[in-house]
């Protein structure tokens, strides 16, 4: 019997039809609702994160097997830390805390797809990831967290797999979470207003020449992306969409 499996990333519950499902099972002949349907109730604990699903379908009888993956380890550090995403400046704007009781849940739910040979390579891994994204753990940067793992500390949550947290853990992690927010809106809006008038001081100078001045000001390049205005043909920055040109006023 020839078997074909189709295998998509989809949002926990939210799968459908379209793109990138639908048309790759179509050809196939198999009930494209009855999938659908399966796949969003085994994924449905996984609400919001991004899962990897296969689809292993019979061509002959078109019976159909799913086999649901777990999430992304960012993704799943998404979820713990209660965050959208990652911070855009992960080395200096930190997003969220998690505790190390968070990062072993994670390091035992991705057991299969982490390279580590036991669960203190594993949660090093994880935490990795966190430093990828802004996201601290025990109050620490990521870096500090896997070398104080290094020299032992958590040694014995780790080996006994410890995964729960109070609810009064949980509500401090919260409440920290809401001041990193405030301070990140906070650094933003002052590296914006900053580069601005950078922007605003050097408008007739050549997009490179600007950017310099940004970098050199240590303006985050997201922000720089954002507001720095693409190069005109004569090489001086161009006006964003309905300014003036350069040493021209509005009317």
């Amino acid at each position: 019997m020839a078997k074909k499996t189709v295998e998509v990333l989809i949002e926990g519950g939210k799968a459908t039809a379209a793109p990138p499902l639908g048309p790759a099972l179509g050809p196939l002949g198999v009930n494209i609702g009855q999938v659908v349907a399966e796949i969003n109730k085994k994924t449905a604990e996984f609400k919001k994160m991004q899962v990897p699903v296969k689809v292993i379908v019979d061509e002959d009888t078109k019976e159909f097997e799913i086999t649901v993956g777990t999430p992304p380890t960012s993704e799943l550090i998404k979820k713990e830390a209660h965050i959208e995403k990652g911070s855009g400046t992960p080395n200096t704007g930190k997003i969220a805390d998690v505790r190390i009781e968070q990062i072993i849940k994670i390091a035992k739910m991705k057991a299969d797809a982490t390279l580590g040979v036991d669960l203190f390579s594993k949660v090093k891994e994880v935490i990795g990831t966190c430093d990828s994204m802004g996201v601290m753990v025990e109050g620490m940067d990521a870096r500090d967290a896997i070398a104080k793992i290094n020299e032992g500390m958590f040694k014995e949550k780790i080996a006994t797999g410890k995964t729960e947290l109070s609810a009064e853990a949980l509500k401090e992690l919260e409440e920290k979470r809401k001041k990193l927010q405030e301070e990140l809106d906070r650094k933003k809006a002052e590296f914006t207003a900053k580069a601005k008038e950078i922007i605003d001081k050097n408008k007739n100078q050549t997009r490179a020449t600007i950017k310099a001045k940004l970098v050199d000001a240590r303006i985050p390049a997201q922000i720089i992306e954002e507001l720095l205005p693409a190069e005109a043909a004569g090489g001086a920055a161009k006006p964003a969409a309905g300014g003036a040109k350069a040493g021209e006023k509005k009317k």
